[in-house]
Order: C-alpha cells, then structure tokens, then sequence
C-alpha cells in the first residue's frame, strides 16, 4: 500500500512516499522539498515604497509622509503562498497515483490550502493535522499521523 505524507508551513514544502509490504515496516523516502524564498523575511523588505521616501511635499513644514494603508498585504500574500502550495500538493498527489494521502500544514493556512485543492486530490485526502511538522525528522513524521 502506498500513500502520501505532505508536510507544509508558509516557507517549507516536503512530499514524502511511504511503502509498505506485508512483511516489511513502512518505508518513508522523500520525493519533494523546497523552501520558499517569499515566505521568508520582513514584509517591510519586500515592498518596494520605503518609508520616508516620498517625505516631502505636504502637510506642516513639508512633514507628511507617504506610508499609504497596508491593504492587507501581508493577508493577500499568505492566501497566494497558500494557493501555490495547494496547486503543488495537486500536481503531487496526481502524479504519484497514490490512493490515500496525509496533510500536516500549520493551522495558519490549513483551511486555505484544502479551499485550493481540486476536488479529485481532496477526496483522496485521508487525515488532515494542523500541525506543523516540516522541521520534524521522516522517522518520526508517521507517528504523528497513526495518532491521529
């Protein structure tokens, strides 16, 4: 029986495969990892108005500032990471053909990322953890997952 284990937070992706024979314990080897370079770091450096640098021109001796409103940035930013990782866990999930899979993403973006799954890889969805577990070792990832 094979299945999948997927483990997300906003900067960390890994796809693990796990076999199993009848006689043999579960094998866990790793078939996708990345880091997410836009996760990573201050918001304050990823945009590119800095503060003060339309500082003058307005306002009481040329004092006004030019901050501009946040527009929840830093929302919209999580629901895009939230989408791309849903779009990968398709492509995954498709391509290895398993039958069951598990997901372990952080509660932050859980929800965003199953509302992002197509409905054929949801279905296939076997247990779903709000936990983050990318840092955690694959020997120990699968006992996360049996308590479950």
């Amino acid at each position: 029986m094979e299945k999948l284990i997927i483990t997300v937070d906003l900067g960390h992706f890994k796809a693990y495969k796990v076999t199993k024979n009848d006689l043999e314990s579960p094998r866990i080897q790793l078939i996708e990892s990345y880091d997410s370079i836009e996760a990573h770091g201050k918001l304050s450096d990823k945009v590119t108005d800095t503060s003060g640098r339309f500082g003058m021109g307005g306002g009481k001796n040329g004092a006004a500032k030019g901050y501009g409103e946040p527009h929840n940035m830093e929302l919209e930013m999580e629901k895009k990471a939230a989408r791309l990782i849903a779009k990968d866990i398709n492509t995954i999930v498709k391509r290895e053909g398993a039958p069951k899979w598990y997901l372990a993403a952080s509660k932050m973006i859980n929800s965003q990322i199953l509302d992002n799954l197509e409905s054929g890889v949801k279905a296939k969805l076997d247990r779903n953890i709000t936990s983050n577990l990318t840092k955690t070792d694959k020997t120990d990832i699968m006992k996360h997952f049996e308590s479950a």
